[in-house]
Parts: C-alpha cells; sequence; structure tokens
C-alpha cells in the first residue's frame, strides 16, 4: 500500500465517515485482518467478539447474551469501551489499534436469543493507519464503480506500477488453458491477444489469470469475450475484451487498478499545478 499524506487520509475521513463496510471474508483477507485478535474492552476486561461491519464514526459487534461481557455491556449506564483491532503487516508484524466508543443500540443477531448485535459509537476519531487502511480499500470500491472502464494501457512503465511482472499470462477458455498477452486492463474487464479465429472465441466464457507482485498473489477473474478484433498483419492472432463478471472481481484486484488511476491522476494534478505556478512566475517577471 502506498504511503499516503495527511491531505489524503483528511479526505478519506471526511468523504468516506459514515460509509460502513461489512467484514466479510474478501474484505478480512484483502486488509489481513485477525479476526482471532478482536477485542471489546470494558473496565479492566477484555472479551473476544465478532467485528461486524465499521465506519469511521462506529462499529458494529457480535456477542454472545449469555457471558458477563453482555451483562457489562447491555447496562443502561455502560461504561466507556475500547475496541481493538488487529492486522497483519507484509513483514508478518502485528498492527493493533485501540478506538474509544461507548455502547449505542443493541439488537438480537438475526433473531437468535444467544447473540446480539451491539453498536460500539467512536468516541474519537480513529488512528490514521486505521483510515488509511478502511479508506483505501473504501475508495478503491467507490472508484470500481465511477471509472469502471478506465483502460490501463500495459507498457513496460504502467507494469511495473501496476506491480506485473510480465504481459504474458494465461487465460482459460472454456477450461482449456491458452497463452495470452494482456494489452490493457481495466476495473470491469481486460483486452489480451491470444491465436484463434474470432468466431470461434466470442462470448465463450473465460478465466483469466492475473500475476501481481508486491505482495505477490496470483488473481483469477471470470468473464466473457464480448468482442474481437484483428491485428494488423497478424491473420492467426485475435485481439479479445473480455467483460469481467462483477462477482469475481476482488476487493485486491480493484486496489491495485485503483491504487495506479490514484497515482495517475495525482501526477496529472502536481504537473498541472506545476504549470501553473509557472506560467503565474513568467507573468510575474514580465510586469516587472
Amino acid at each position: 500500500m502506498a504511503v499516503l499524506t495527511s491531505q489524503q487520509i483528511g479526505r478519506y475521513y471526511e468523504e468516506y465517515r459514515d460509509t460502513e463496510i461489512a467484514f466479510t471474508k474478501d474484505i478480512m483477507h484483502t486488509l489481513a485482518l485477525d479476526p482471532r485478535q478482536i477485542y471489546i474492552k470494558c473496565t479492566g476486561n477484555q472479551w473476544p467478539c465478532i467485528i461486524n461491519s465499521t465506519s469511521f464514526a462506529k462499529a458494529k459487534i457480535i456477542i454472545g447474551t449469555k457471558g458477563s461481557a453482555f451483562q457489562q455491556l447491555a447496562r443502561r449506564d455502560a461504561p466507556a469501551v475500547n475496541l481493538r483491532y488487529c492486522f497483519y503487516q507484509n513483514d508478518g508484524q502485528m498492527m493493533t489499534f485501540l478506538i474509544s466508543g461507548k455502547i449505542g443500540s443493541i439488537s438480537s443477531y438475526m433473531n437468535s436469543r444467544d447473540l446480539a448485535v451491539l453498536e460500539v459509537i467512536y468516541t474519537q476519531k480513529p488512528p490514521d493507519d486505521f483510515i488509511e487502511k478502511i479508506g483505501h480499500l473504501i475508495d478503491a470500491n467507490a472508484n470500481a464503480i465511477k471509472r469502471k472502464e478506465d483502460r490501463i494501457v500495459l507498457t513496460p512503465d504502467s507494469c511495473r506500477k501496476l506491480g506485473i511482472p510480465k504481459e504474458e499470462s494465461i487465460i482459460s477458455i472454456q477450461n482449456v488453458p491458452r497463452h495470452c498477452i494482456l494489452r490493457d486492463l481495466s476495473f470491469g474487464g481486460a483486452k489480451v491477444l491470444l491465436l484463434g479465429l474470432p468466431q470461434f472465441l466470442k462470448d465463450k466464457e473465460v478465466l483469466l489469470n492475473l500475476e501481481f507482485d508486491e505482495p505477490h498473489e496470483i488473481i483469477n477473474l471470470r468473464g466473457r469475450i464480448v468482442s474481437t478484433g484483428e491485428v494488423e498483419g497478424r491473420k492467426d492472432i485475435v485481439a479479445a475484451n473480455i467483460q469481467f463478471s462483477e462477482e469475481s472481481v476482488t476487493l485486491s484486484y480493484k486496489i491495485h487498478i485503483n491504487n495506479y488511476l490514484t497515482s495517475v491522476r495525482k501526477n496529472e494534478l502536481d504537473a498541472s499545478a506545476k504549470e501553473m505556478q509557472s506560467q503565474a512566475e513568467s507573468q510575474g517577471n514580465s510586469a516587472q
């Protein structure tokens, strides 16, 4: 994950303060959250709990109704609490956060008598590292909708920035793996070059294998070839445009694409600001 400036972290907090994310298996994997190390602390005691969701303003946890945790926290005059999060870092070390809060609403979990959902309203702004982690994910999800069709043309430079070690990849068409060359990527699809005939490839279901570094991972995305085109001078090679199935697009993939698009946009804004400053200085010198 790229290191964010305080200005970017501030934008995450202001823009996504009330955006709630549910801790699905995919989200916990992407965040490297250790669910076994989540605790709710109160009056010198701590109890394990299930983290159900969070925003930058509040969280929802699940605890049993039969234990001492529920007896303490469900009181009308329940004392202040701290919610403890635990994440793995890339080097394998643990990163923990304690966020102060108070108990809000309490409800049963899926009409169960044994489990309850407790709302923890944060009474302090979460730490910047927490805002960065959660905001990074929310931002990727938001841009996956807003910038779904923005295409990244794959060059040696863009591959390096994306963390893609090589343009060659594997695409499985009707469960038959074939070699291909990646030409562009977006949140919603890809273009690849491969041997074949257009009429036999269009509308076929595919599984595209994508390899990323930092961290190293293999992402497999299901989709369909929605159109094909010719490659000039090569009648045996087809340019195939793939539309990904939305349910197969992982958060990890969205973050890779979002990181690149965000960095490009930042570079464009920085270049534009420098150009405007240079023009202003030039005009100032001319006026003297």
